[in-house]
């Protein structure tokens, strides 16, 4: 399954590469990645269950 996130160097929604869910300090679930173009940090806050 291919997660989009926001990529803050293109400037649009793209596919993140390598996505792993992490937890926050505020214990909030994000999905943490890279860019498939650019390979640039990606993050994406996960919504409450």
């Amino acid at each position: 399954m291919a997660e989009i996130g926001y990529c803050v160097k293109c400037k649009s929604k793209r596919e993140m590469v390598d996505a792993k869910e992490v937890e926050m300090k505020n214990q909030r679930k994000a999905l943490k990645g890279k860019c498939s173009v650019c390979g640039t940090g990606m993050y994406k806050i996960l919504p409450k269950k």
